[in-house]
């Protein structure tokens, strides 16, 4: 560990400490890292979804390798603390989830995610199972020279099971088990969001792009939401603007899309800072 490493990871625990609400926003590459930093953004995190599609491949076809050669690009790109979405932690069983917690840190992240989806298709572990997952990653997360955060993710709401209770049960477990941060993605209204936030004592993440419409930042604070991420949707807000750009210029043979795009100059201000 280096201690420019514990000097990221301090301020991330503050920001979910400290009174209010705060945006973790979600990095694709290093450019991107660099721009986020530069608009004042406090902490980065990795998307699994958003990797995957630098690579060309969808969601969840990256491998534990891949995604942490990856995250350390971030990392170095800025001083900003960065966390990754670790997904299951890239195995089943407890010991390979708590040696990504170990390989994570490795590579300079100063928190991680871990889900209780099975990763293909809909299945969930069980509850007890789900539960071993998160204490062997809590264990070896404290096990850092520094605080790393560990985020527990329950799926339910994403993976075919909206059960707002069994949601709960699994958030208030993954407390138990040692979990920082809380996170149950694709929570559908305001009220859920509130109940899950009155379940627990930790600090809960919402995350924004799941469904076409989400709710604003004042709604989410006053919901009880400490951490809001991004996931892929900036990456395919940029992505957007690169289809429309590129359907203009194949369609119509024009190419007005420059006069809206920043220029170079304005790029690389970001970049050298």
């Amino acid at each position: 560990m280096s201690e420019n490493q514990r000097e990221k990871a301090q301020p991330l625990r503050a920001l979910h400490a400290a009174p209010g609400i705060f945006v973790i926003a979600n990095a694709w590459d290093g450019g991107s890292a660099r721009i986020l930093a530069g608009l004042g953004f406090k902490a980065l995190a990795t998307s699994s979804g958003a990797c995957a599609a630098t690579l060309g491949r969808v969601d969840g076809k990256v491998t534990r390798d891949e995604a942490l050669g990856h995250a350390r690009t971030i990392v170095a790109a800025t001083d900003c603390p960065v966390a990754a979405d670790l997904e299951k932690g890239f195995g089943d069983s407890p010991e390979v989830v708590a040696q990504t917690i170990r390989l994570a840190a490795g590579v300079g992240l100063v928190g991680g995610s871990i889900e209780d989806a099975q990763g293909d298709g809909n299945a969930l572990y069980d509850i007890g199972h789900a539960t071993e997952r998160v204490a062997a990653a809590a264990e070896a997360a404290r096990a850092q020279p520094f605080p790393f955060t560990l985020t527990a993710r329950a799926e339910n709401f994403i993976r075919a099971n909206p059960d707002l209770d069994d949601t709960i049960r699994r958030l208030q477990a993954f407390e138990g088990a040692g979990a920082d941060v809380l996170f149950a993605p694709g929570l559908p209204d305001l009220a859920a969001i509130r109940a899950v936030c009155a379940a627990v004592s930790k600090p809960v993440n919402f995350m924004v792009g799941i469904r076409g419409k989400s709710f604003t930042i004042a709604e989410l604070a006053a919901a009880g939401v400490k951490r809001i991420s991004l996931a892929t949707s900036l990456y395919r807000a940029a992505v957007s603007g690169l289809l429309e750009a590129a359907r203009e210029v194949r369609d119509e043979g024009t190419f007005e899309y420059v006069e809206g795009a920043m220029t170079t100059a304005e790029l690389n201000r970001f970049l050298q800072t």
